[in-house]
C-alpha cells in the first residue's frame, strides 16, 4: 500500500481530510510492539495517522535524547506492515514554532510527580505538551497507547478528559518477547548477558501476580524477592490502584515497576487482583 508522509501541517490536513482518526503517536524506532499497537488502531477510524516524532521536551539533560534510535526507512516498512495511511513526521519547528521558553505547556498535576515524575521531573509535562499538540495537529477521534508506560497512559486519558479534548484514549497490552521482557525500543542497549537479567523484571511481575490472593504485602515480596535473585535493585515497586492511588484489598490493582539493568532503564506493569489482607498488616 502506498504511505503519505506529511511534515507540515497543510501537508497533514489534505492527507487526512474529513475522515475519521484513529492515531498511534511514536517516536520511531518501530518495533514489533509498535506494529501491535497500529494493528489496534487500525479498524478504529477511517484513516489510520502515525506521527515519528523524537519529542525534545520530554528528556532531561544528561538523557539520551541525542543517542535516542532513529529509523526512518525501517519505521516506514512497519507503518506499511500495519496498514497506516498517513505518516505525520513533522520538524521540531513545526511541532514547537515559538521555540522551547515561550511554549504553553501543559501540568501533569500531582499524578505527574510520582512514579516516573520522582525520577524525571520534567518528563510528563513534555509528554503532556507533545501528545496534546498532536492532537490538535491530527484531530484524531481515538488515540491509541501501549499499556507497557502505564503511568503516561493514565496522564494522558486525564488530560484527554480534563481538557475536554474530545480524544478517545484506547490501552493496547504490551507486547512481549518470548521471555517476557516488556517490548522496548530502548532494549537495544542491552548487552547480551543484561538481556538475559532483563528477563527477570516481568518474571518478577509474574510472582507477584500468583500471590495476589496471599495480599499486597505478599505480592511485593514476591516479586521483590525474584528481583533480589537477579541482582537487580528497581527504582521503584509498587503496588496500586488502577488510577495509581492506593490499592484496595480484594479489588483490581496494578504492580509497577522501573530498574536499571545495565544501560537502559525497563518499566513494566501488570493488573491484578490482590487479596482481602490489607497492605502493611
Amino acid at each position: 500500500m502506498s504511505i503519505t508522509i506529511a511534515r507540515t501541517r497543510a501537508e497533514l490536513a489534505a492527507a487526512v481530510g474529513d475522515a475519521t482518526v484513529a492515531f498511534v503517536p511514536t517516536m520511531g524506532a518501530l518495533h514489533d510492539g509498535h506494529v501491535q499497537l497500529l494493528k489496534h488502531a487500525r479498524p478504529l477510524g477511517e484513516v489510520l495517522v502515525a506521527s515519528i516524532f523524537v519529542n525534545p521536551t520530554q528528556f532531561a539533560p544528561g538523557e539520551d535524547f541525542e543517542d535516542y534510535p532513529r529509523t526512518f526507512d525501517a519505521d516506514l516498512e512497519r507503518c506499511a506492515e500495519a496498514g497506516v495511511d498517513v505518516v505525520f513526521a513533522p520538524a521540531v519547528e513545526t511541532m514547537y514554532p515559538s521555540g522551547f521558553d515561550t511554549t504553553i505547556t501543559v501540568d501533569p498535576g500531582p499524578l505527574g510527580s510520582i512514579l516516573e515524575g520522582a525520577a524525571r521531573p520534567t518528563h510528563f509535562r513534555g509528554v503532556l505538551t507533545v501528545v496534546a499538540k498532536l492532537f490538535g495537529l491530527v484531530r484524531p477521534d481515538v488515540a491509541v497507547f501501549g499499556e507497557k508506560d502505564y503511568q503516561q497512559l493514565t496522564l494522558i486519558r486525564q488530560m484527554s478528559r480534563e481538557l475536554a479534548l474530545d480524544v478517545e484514549i484506547v490501552g493496547c497490552p504490551t507486547v512481549r518477547e518470548a521471555d517476557g521482557l516488556a517490548m522496548s525500543s530502548r532494549n537495544i542497549y542491552l548487552t547480551a548477558d543484561d538481556r538475559v537479567r532483563a528477563a527477570a523484571v516481568s518474571a518478577a511481575l509474574r510472582a507477584g501476580v500468583a500471590a495476589g490472593p496471599e495480599g499486597a504485602d505478599a505480592v511485593l515480596d514476591a516479586a521483590h524477592a525474584v528481583l533480589d535473585a537477579a541482582g537487580i535493585t528497581p527504582d521503584y515497586l509498587v503496588l496500586t490502584n488502577p488510577e495509581l492511588g492506593d490499592p484496595e484489598p480484594g479489588q483490581e490493582a496494578r504492580l509497577l515497576v522501573a530498574a536499571r539493568v545495565g544501560k537502559p532503564r525497563l518499566l513494566d506493569n501488570c493488573a491484578l487482583t490482590i487479596g482481602a489482607t490489607k497492605l502493611g498488616s
